[in-house]
């Protein structure tokens, strides 16, 4: 048997975070190197301030171009993410976006966009991480950065929603899949995170503080504060853990 504090280690894992740039996907890929992994980052935006992070930690760290809304790019993104190192622990599928305005008024290339990236990539990336978990014969762990919207419906977004709810069910059904074969697939639902995608609502000073007004904690969360979760369920402490949506949002959801 483990011993508690080495249950949260990840030495000699290899973990492939996406949209790993900045905000949430930049602070879980630091916590992962600091509790041991070597870092895949993806995104299409410069990552070099996250490189260092991981360097900082003694780490270290790939970086990835891809844009995930295109599906042929998955599978050979995946491989690449494979071989680095000769195998693949940990995949967060946390690259996402919203496109904010009332129901009546979507387009329909902007809810294909938002469906493409939050949901179809994260299915696919999820896929194609199984294939070589399997391959390997060793298990591994699938991360999905789901959201307080897969609980509740939101205003002004409703194809971001329908795709992080779609996100939490199919957490549960690959989960259900894949259980056997040692995969953990499991979520983490971010509360308010102040982070870019959020900042139309930080700049909004009534929603701003309606917001602050139901968060028991009183406070945006920041980035930080989903990396335990992201480490927890990285790690081998979370192994009897699957299918499960924890919720990090200040007592958004208990209020």
């Amino acid at each position: 048997m483990q011993e508690p504090a080495s249950a949260f280690r990840l030495d000699g894992k290899i973990a492939l975070v996406t949209g790993a740039s900045r905000g949430m996907g930049q602070a879980m890929a630091i916590a992962l190197a600091r509790a041991g992994a070597d870092v895949i980052g993806v995104a299409t935006t410069d990552m070099s301030a996250t490189h260092e992070g991981v360097e900082q930690r003694g780490a270290r760290f790939l970086p990835l171009a891809a844009d995930l809304s295109d599906g042929d790019a998955i599978t050979p993104l995946v491989a690449q993410a494979a071989a680095w190192q000769g195998h693949l622990d940990v995949l967060i599928n946390n690259a996402g976006m919203v496109r904010r305005g009332p129901a009546i008024d979507v387009d329909i290339d902007d809810w294909d966009a938002v469906i493409n990236l939050n949901l179809r990539s994260a299915f696919l990336l999820s896929q194609a991480a199984a294939r070589h978990y399997l391959a390997q014969g060793s298990g591994g762990k699938i991360i999905n950065i789901a959201s307080l919207l897969s609980f509740q419906g939101g205003i002004n977004v409703p194809a971001y929603a329908a795709s992080k709810s779609a996100l939490m069910g199919l957490t549960k059904a690959l989960a259900n899949e894949w259980a056997p074969h040692g995969i953990n697939v499991n979520a983490i639902a971010p509360g308010y995170i102040a982070t870019v995608l959020t900042s139309a609502l930080q700049a909004d000073a009534k929603r701003n503080a309606d917001i602050l007004a139901r968060i028991p904690a009183g406070r945006w969360g920041q980035p930080e504060d989903v990396t335990g979760a992201a480490v927890f369920l990285a790690s081998p402490a979370s192994n009897y853990v699957h299918g499960h949506t924890l919720a990090v949002d200040g007592g958004w959801l208990a209020r």
